[in-house]
């Protein structure tokens, strides 16, 4: 399906200057000026995210009157529990809160809902068992700012109630001890955007300053807080939030630090995916090796397994563990290409996809866990709004969607129009979740459609690509690829550059690859430069690129691809057309000069 590229605005003369003020190149001043950064002070910080400059945990909110009920607990060797979440963030928080706790000698266990049997959040039967267990005190991780019933039931059970979360707050709050949240209502801690792992890494950071008596804490609280920091940087890529500001800097100095001080289960992880033998890890290392692997054992009810795995201390045990995910995640990437398969076949042969504003695909047995990626694929694929639904092939349980929004429509407010038909739903504009009764869902369809076409009118569902400037193949060196690898950690709110290639050449056919031949390679050439392109989940290119007649204009993203100690070019496919007659757009991207990597990081 075609994209509409959008260049992003171009002034010489403002990036120009930037270069000159803030010393930097000019082809990282006009990066940096397409992203909104245009003053000096401001694009130095972004670029140097100094670890210093993370905020005192002290600042946010909730965190004393949490962290010294915490400490009471664990001086007075009260049962303490750790409620999480089963997705990577969730994980990675709960992780994060055991190791800290179990450093300073509390009496502590962990609770992770299995997604496929238990509700979302905190549950008041969940509660119910840990407080039968003894347990005190119950400390949740990237969930509870909703829990409004069961901080009531905590209450009743005599049981204390912390809660570390980072979601939308509502009204009015959990009665709880203390709620540890970055945006809680009249608060002013000034960056919003940190995940519950962030949360809980700040909750942690202060409990060893106040357990080390000073803003310095003692050498083993500083070395378990630097391996802290490795798994709060994978929740934070993990969760999708946005890699600025206090996020940017703490994956970025946690990523140098990941190999060498990693929990010993997600060393095991590393070894096994061969990121150990990596120069550095990147972001996109964490987002698209290590992360799919955790999640993977949360889409399979498996969650508690990925906490074990990044906390045990027993090195045949983390072994054993990183093994059996690795075994999960490819169960899952199975499952989730033959859902793929099938709903995408059902798109085509049951829907006219030049009608329909969105879609909405349904079959009974198709696997909870995976609904979401599989919406995530197609939403992608189709560039419209797609929700996924599976029913309980026996009947006994209602149907369960997942939806996401290609960006055309705030899905929340989508499903909360169509209310009438659903049992329940929630979540956010670009992702949420629904329960309906399968007898309903033609009623929910209709209405969904409906919405999105209003809400569309007459324009286009065309999805855009924002494109940061065009670049010949020739510029495309590693010198000048390693000064963008400055604006890493690539991610949310702060993506790898795209950028556009014209005129290129076919070198050689494309070809797929990888498991299950999902994706493809090819190599192209313009000028006598000659580069290797990758398209991940775009095996269904091959045919179309190699059929064409004539050149291509590419847009990519640009990468170092390291293997053996050996770097070369290689461009990551975005998207691809024939090639237009046309000059190029004037926001081509600047030549770095000789000296580029040094005025880079003076």
């Amino acid at each position: 399906m075609p994209k509409n590229w959008i260049f992003r605005g171009h002034d010489p003369g403002g990036f120009l200057r930037l270069a000159e003020q803030a010393g930097i190149d000019p082809v990282i001043s006009q990066l940096l000026c397409g992203r909104g950064i245009t003053d000096p002070v401001q694009a130095r910080s972004f670029l140097d995210a100094r670890f210093v400059d993370l905020r005192d945990p002290v600042l946010l909110p909730g965190i004393e009157r949490a962290c010294e009920r915490i400490l009471k607990a664990v001086q007075d060797r009260e049962p303490i529990a750790i409620y999480g979440d089963y997705d990577a963030d969730g994980m990675t928080a709960t992780a994060i809160m055991i190791s800290c706790l179990e450093l300073l000698g509390a009496d502590v266990t962990y609770f992770v809902p299995n997604r496929l049997e238990d509700s979302y959040g905190l549950s008041a039967e969940s509660i119910e068992r840990l407080a039968q267990r003894g347990r005190r005190l119950i400390i949740s991780v990237d969930c509870g700012i909703s829990a409004i019933a069961e901080a009531e039931r905590c209450k009743a059970l005599g049981v204390d109630l912390i809660i570390t979360d980072h979601h939308l707050c509502g009204e009015p709050l959990p009665n709880a001890v203390s709620i540890v949240h970055p945006n809680l209502p009249n608060s002013n801690y000034p960056f919003h955007g940190l995940c519950g792992a962030g949360v809980a890494f700040k909750v942690a950071w202060r409990l060893c300053q106040l357990a080390s008596g000073s803003q310095r804490v003692i050498d083993t609280h500083r070395e378990f807080l630097l391996s802290a920091m490795g798994l709060a940087a994978i929740g934070t890529v993990a969760d999708v939030v946005p890699l600025l500001d206090e996020n940017r800097i703490l994956v970025r100095n946690a990523l140098p630090l990941i190999q060498k001080l990693a929990p010993i289960g997600l060393k095991a992880v590393l070894k096994r995916t061969g990121l150990d033998k990596k120069s550095s890890l990147s972001a996109e290392d964490l987002a698209f090796t290590v992360i799919p692997r955790l999640n993977a054992a949360g889409r399979l009810g498996q969650a508690q397994l990925g906490v074990e795995m990044l906390t045990t201390r027993d090195p045949q045990r983390a072994e054993m563990l990183a093994e059996y995910l690795e075994r999960l995640n490819s169960d899952r990437e199975s499952l989730e290409r033959s859902i793929t398969l099938a709903a995408s076949k059902q798109a085509r042969e049951q829907f006219d996809l030049a009608c329909e504003p969105a879609l909405v695909l349904h079959s009974p047995g198709w696997h909870l866990g995976v609904i979401g990626i599989v919406a995530s694929r197609l939403a992608d694929k189709f560039q419209r709004p797609v929700v996924i639904i599976s029913s309980d092939p026996t009947g006994q349980k209602h149907a369960t969607g997942s939806g996401r929004s290609a960006g055309v429509v705030d899905l929340h407010q989508a499903f909360h129009s169509c209310r009438d038909f659903l049992i329940g739903c929630g979540g956010h504009a670009a992702a949420a979740g629904l329960r309906i009764e399968e007898k309903r869902i033609p009623e929910f369809r209709a209405a969904f459609c409906d919405f999105v076409r209003n809400e569309l009118g007459e324009s286009d569902p065309v999805s855009r690509l924002h494109v940061d400037a065009e670049a010949t193949f020739g510029q495309l060196s590693l010198q000048t690829l390693e000064l963008i690898e400055s604006l890493a950690p690539f991610g949310a709110a702060n993506p790898r550059p795209i950028l556009v290639a014209s005129d290129v050449e076919l070198h050689e056919p494309a070809k797929r690859f990888g498991n299950g031949e999902k994706h493809l390679n090819a190599r192209f050439r313009q000028h006598g430069t000659i580069l290797r392109a990758v398209a991940f989940s775009q095996a269904d290119w091959m045919e179309p690129i190699n059929s064409h007649r004539g050149n291509f204009d590419l847009a990519f993203r640009p990468v170092i691809n390291e293997f053996q100690g050996f770097k070369k070019v290689e461009l990551h496919l975005v998207d691809w057309r024939a090639a237009k007659q046309s000059p190029p757009s004037p926001a081509s991207i600047t030549k770095a000069p000789p000296n580029a990597a040094t005025s880079a990081s003076s």
